[in-house]
């Protein structure tokens, strides 16, 4: 079923430009999720309740919310990024940093 349901996360991520998020951020739904994440895979997280998954990543800051000099740089650059939406929250991940995967996949 959680395969399934990674099938159907990843099929739904896409690009997304920073004016689309906007109103997501005055909600305080926007979850940024570092690219050494598997998005599809933290969207499957969040969507069955695993939490001690999330809160293992939120203590090792690899999920967290946005600070205010990345919202002020996405607003400048009109940054681009990569979402997922999850009910409630919207997980956006930034595909320009790209590091390597690693173990902290589920």
């Amino acid at each position: 079923m959680a395969e399934d349901l990674h099938a159907e996360l990843t099929n739904m991520m896409g690009p997304v430009q920073w004016d689309w998020l906007k109103p997501h951020v005055q909600r305080d739904a926007v979850v940024v999720v570092n690219p050494r994440l598997d998005l599809a895979a933290v969207g499957v997280a969040i969507a069955t309740d695993s939490t001690q998954l999330v809160e293992r990543w939120i203590t090792e800051q690899l999920i967290l919310k946005p600070n205010a000099d990345q919202l002020m740089q996405w607003s400048q650059d009109n940054k681009r990024l990569t979402s997922l939406i999850v009910q409630p929250y919207v997980l956006v991940q930034d595909q320009a940093t790209d590091l390597p995967a690693n173990d902290l996949d589920p």
